[in-house]
Order: structure tokens, then sequence, then C-alpha cells
């Protein structure tokens, strides 16, 4: 059997991207409106900075407007519920996102909630969680399950009807909307995780696997089914050959996997770009809805 195809994230990015960057230009044209994400980052996480560092540096890029609010460590959340009500009431901000984790001394549950759900550019408040849980429309859609679908039907096709489809992990921000999107596309969904009985044996009933439970290579090649497409939404930094040095690795044991599936995602380069295109795409979906335009296809729900 021939190895999986590798399914390149990075190019189908580029590729979105490029497609946002249209909508963007064409939003301006038609309403004379440039959609803009206001980006608020409270302490110095070293990580959290890159990840908003990438994320502004894309929004110039397609031509929106970036509202950075960096703040320091002890800001009190009283302030920045303050900051959200202000953010929630500029009509130039189309969405807002806050970069998590926030500092201990804030409720981020609380802090989710105080961002208006039309302006929720992660997806993560509970208003667009129960649209898209009842398959109501303008639920705006949390960016890695989306950036999956998105991967999923660019390989297995717009038809995904009768697929058995697994999503291995339960988390708000991956597994249960990823579940949610693949049951809107009449799959077979079953959710898997650590208290799951015969984990191996539910792989490998799978067409289509998602592993989102962030254990380094804890899906083995013979979890697998022949033919199945893979995606590897993890990211895990683990010891290198040399010492002292670090690589990353997904949740899927991907020199195993290549060899069974038909198709899947490396790490890096997979399901990781398309979280920052898809946060773009709802950006531009949020500005399109408050300006009563059509939304963009990739926006699905």
């Amino acid at each position: 059997m021939a190895e999986a195809k590798i399914i390149d994230g990075k190019a189908f990015a580029a590729g979105l991207r490029t497609r946002v960057a249209q909508g963007v230009a064409d939003l301006k044209k038609s309403h004379g409106i440039t959609p803009g994400l206001a980006v608020v980052l409270v302490g110095e996480d070293p990580a959290s900075q890159v990840y908003v560092r990438s994320k502004e540096k894309a929004l110039v890029e397609l031509g929106m407007n970036s509202f950075d609010h960096h703040h320091p460590e002890d800001m009190s959340e009283e302030d920045l519920l303050v900051l959200l009500a202000k953010l929630n009431a500029d009509p130039a901000v189309h969405g807002i996102l806050v970069q998590l984790p926030l500092p201990r001394h804030m409720d981020t549950t609380k802090v989710l909630a105080a961002i208006a759900p039309e302006k929720d550019a992660d997806g993560f408040h509970v208003v667009n969680a129960g649209l898209l849980a009842t398959g109501q429309k303008g639920a705006i859609v949390p960016c890695t399950p989306l950036g999956s679908l998105l991967l999923i039907r660019d390989t297995l096709g717009s038809d995904l009807r009768g697929k058995r489809a697994l999503v291995l992990g339960r988390s708000n921000i991956v597994g249960k909307p990823m579940a949610q999107l693949l049951l809107q596309q009449d799959c077979t969904v079953t959710v898997a995780h650590s208290r799951t009985a015969d984990l191996p044996g539910e792989c490998r009933r799978a067409d289509i696997l998602v592993a989102a439970v962030g254990r380094p290579e804890m899906v083995r090649g013979d979890w697998i089914k022949p033919g199945a497409c893979v995606i590897d939404v993890g990211i895990n930094r683990v010891p290198g050959a040399e010492p002292g040095k670090t690589r990353l690795v997904g949740d899927v044991a991907f020199g195993e996997a290549k060899l069974v599936a038909g198709s899947i995602t490396p790490v890096p380069g997979g399901v990781g770009p398309m979280t920052i295109a898809c946060l773009m795409l709802n950006t531009l979906t949020a500005a399109c809805r408050a300006a009563g335009a059509a939304v963009p296809a990739e926006a699905l729900a």
C-alpha cells in the first residue's frame, strides 16, 4: 500500500488568506468598510506574544485594521471588562480576540462571556457554541475546528455523508465544536476521550480521525483504519535528538500512521497554519454580517 497523501495545510492556508484578502478588498469597495480585529494581550507570556505578533502581522498583510491592546500582568479584571465593553461598542472593531491563557487572578469564563457574540472572533462565546450545537445560522466557529474541516473537505470532497468520524478529545475549543461540524456534514460521529473503553478499536472504525488530546504521538499506526483521513491537531514539544534541543510532534505517531492512512496532516505544517487563516476569515465574516453583506463561503455556519 502506498504511503498516505500529506495534507499541506500551509499551502491551503495561503490560498485561503488570498481569498480573504480579496473579500476584504471587495467589502471596502462595496460598503466602504475595513474589517478590524482587536487583539487583547494581558501579561508577558512568551508563547502568547509570539502568537499575537503573528496574528497582528497577518491582519495588516490582508488589508485589515489591527487594534492592539497589550497590558501588563497586573491589569485588573475590572479594567479588562471595561476595555471589552468599549470594544463591543466601537463600530470599527468587528472582531475581538482575548489571547489565552489569562493571568490567574482573572476568570476566563467571565472575560470571554463579556465579548459581544457577534464580535467573538475565536468562536468561544457560549452563544456561538449554542448556535453551532443546534445547527442554527450565524455562529462564529472556533478557528482550529473550522480549519480542520476545510482540510477534510478539500481532501475527501465536499460530500462527507455517512462517513464514520472519530474526534479524539472533548475540549470546548476543539473537540466539541469539531464533532458538531462533522455532524452538520452528515457524518456518523463518535467523541472519544481518556475514559473511552477500547480506544484503539474505536479509532480503527473511523474513516475520519481527528486527534486533539495534547499527548505526544498517542495515536499509533495500528490504531488507524487503512485509508483513513487523519487530522492531527496536537502540537507537543518533546526532547530532540541533540541534548537541549526540542522538536514538535503531534498527537499521532506520524511515521507509523502515514504507512496506513490514506491522508494525514503533518506537524508542523498541517492544522497550525489554518488556525490563523481562519481567524482572519472569522474577522471578515463578522464584518460582512455587520455590513449586511454576503459572508464568505468557507464560513460554513
